[in-house]
C-alpha cells in the first residue's frame, strides 16, 4: 500500500487545508491599474485543494486560518461556507477599526492574455492568519478527537512570518502523531521570502517541515529554491526542463528524505499567457508516472491550477491508493480550473472522469 490511510468511519473530516485565505480581486479583461470595477473571489494556496475535494470530488473537508472581525472577513466565511468547507476551526480576531494591528489579506490578480503573463498584487501585511502562534489552535483536539485522515498545507503560508513556520511544524508533527496524511506544496514566490532572508531561510524553514510530509508537491525551482536540490544541465535561462535530470534528481531527494512516499509536480510549458502545454509527473517507489499530456491547452485563468491539480492527486491517492490514477486525475482537475475564472475549481468529478477517459471537448446535451 502506497498510503496508510485512517478509516473513513473513524474521522470527522477527509481532509483538513491550513493556510491563509484571502479575498482575490479580480478585474476581469481589464488591467489592475486601470480597472474601475472587480469581481470578488476567495482564493488561498492551501484552502484551494480543500475547497476541490469538497465541491468537486464530494470529500468532507475543513480549513484552519483566521480572520479579523469585520465585515470583510464575514464576506470571507461566506465564501468559504458557499465552497461547501467546514469552518469550525477559523479563529476570529478582534479588529480595532483600522487594521493597524490586524487585518484581512486581499489578492488583485490579473489573468493576462497573449505575450501579456498574468500579474497578481498581494496586500497581505499584518493578517489575522501570519499573526497565529504555536499554542492557538488545539491540534490535539482535531486531529486526537475529532479527526482527520488527510493535512495539507504549503509553502505559502509557511512563509508569511516566523510564527507561520512553527504553526506549521507544530500542525505536522501533531498530524504525524495520530496517523494523518501530510501533503505540503513547496510553492516557491520570491515576493514572500525577499525580505525576511530569500532563499536561504526558505531552505531552513522547508527543510524542517520536509521530515513530516509524505506527499511532496512542487516543480524543479520549488525543489532548489526551497530544498537545495538542483536539476543537473539546468540553468534558470533554460526555457524547458530536462526531465531525466529531474528525475535523477528526484532519486537524491528520496535519499534525503525517505518519509517521501509520493512526489508529484505539474509540467508546464508557457507558451503564451493563453495558451500552455499541460502535464504532470509523479515519482513513487523509484518509478516514474506520466500524467494525460494536454498540449496547446487554452487558458482563461491560470491562477489556482496548481492547486486543482493537487486535490485531484489527493483524490486519486485517497480513493484508489494508484499513483497512475492519481496524477491523471490531478492533471484533468487542474486543467478543467483554468478553464474558467477564479482561483478555484468549478468542474464536476463527471467532467474530470470524461478528461480522464480521453473524451474530447464536444457539446454534452
Amino acid at each position: 500500500m502506497l498510503i496508510d490511510l485512517k478509516e473513513k468511519k473513524d474521522c470527522g473530516f477527509d481532509m483538513l487545508a491550513l493556510g491563509e485565505v484571502m479575498l482575490r480581486l479580480d478585474p476581469g479583461d481589464c488591467r489592475i491599474k486601470n480597472a474601475r470595477s472587480f469581481r470578488v473571489w476567495e482564493g488561498g494556496g492551501e484552502y484551494n485543494v480543500a475547497r476541490g475535494l469538497r465541491r468537486c470530488f464530494g470529500m468532507k473537508t475543513a480549513v484552519v486560518t483566521a480572520f479579523a472581525d469585520n465585515e470583510i472577513g464575514r464576506l470571507a466565511e461566506d465564501f468559504i461556507l458557499q465552497g461547501g468547507v467546514a469552518t469550525d476551526f477559523i479563529q476570529w480576531t478582534p479588529y480595532d477599526g483600522i487594521g493597524r494591528s490586524v487585518r484581512n489579506g486581499l489578492n488583485f490578480t490579473e489573468r493576462g492574455f497573449g505575450i501579456r503573463g498574468a500579474v497578481g498584487v498581494s496586500d497581505r501585511g499584518n493578517t489575522a492568519i501570519s499573526q497565529l502562534k504555536p499554542g492557538d489552535i488545539d491540534w490535539e483536539y482535531i486531529f486526537g478527537t475529532v479527526g482527520v485522515r488527510w493535512l495539507h498545507t504549503g509553502g505559502i503560508y509557511a512563509a508569511l512570518s516566523e510564527n507561520s513556520a512553527q504553526v506549521v511544524l507544530e500542525a505536522v508533527k501533531t498530524a504525524k502523531k495520530y496517523g494523518a496524511v501530510v501533503s505540503y506544496d513547496l510553492n516557491y514566490r520570491p515576493s514572500l521570502w525577499k525580505d525576511i532572508g530569500g532563499k536561504e531561510k526558505a531552505q531552513a524553514v522547508n527543510k524542517e517541515i520536509a521530515k513530516y510530509i509524505d506527499v511532496m508537491i512542487g516543480n524543479e525551482e520549488d525543489f532548489t529554491a526551497c530544498l537545495g536540490f538542483a536539476v543537473e544541465g539546468n540553468d534558470e535561462n533554460l526555457k524547458s526542463l530536462n526531465l531525466d535530470g529531474y528525475v535523477k534528481m528526484l532519486g537524491e531527494v528520496t535519499k534525503v528524505y525517505p518519509n517521501f512516499k509520493v512526489i508529484a509536480t505539474t509540467l508546464r510549458t508557457v507558451k503564451t499567457a493563453t495558451v500552455n502545454d499541460w502535464s504532470a509527473m509523479v515519482y513513487a517507489g523509484g518509478k516514474v508516472y506520466r500524467g494525460l499530456s494536454l498540449p496547446g491547452l487554452e487558458i482563461y485563468d491560470r491562477v489556482g491550477g496548481g492547486d486543482s491539480f493537487a486535490s485531484g492527486l489527493i483524490y486519486g491517492l485517497m480513493t484508489y491508493d494508484d499513483p497512475q490514477k492519481a496524477v491523471n486525475y490531478g492533471v484533468a482537475h487542474g486543467a478543467l480550473a483554468m478553464t474558467t475564472p477564479g482561483d478555484t475549481s468549478t468542474a464536476s468529478l463527471k467532467e474530470v472522469e470524461k478528461i480522464v477517459s480521453g473524451a474530447g471537448a464536444r457539446v454534452d446535451r
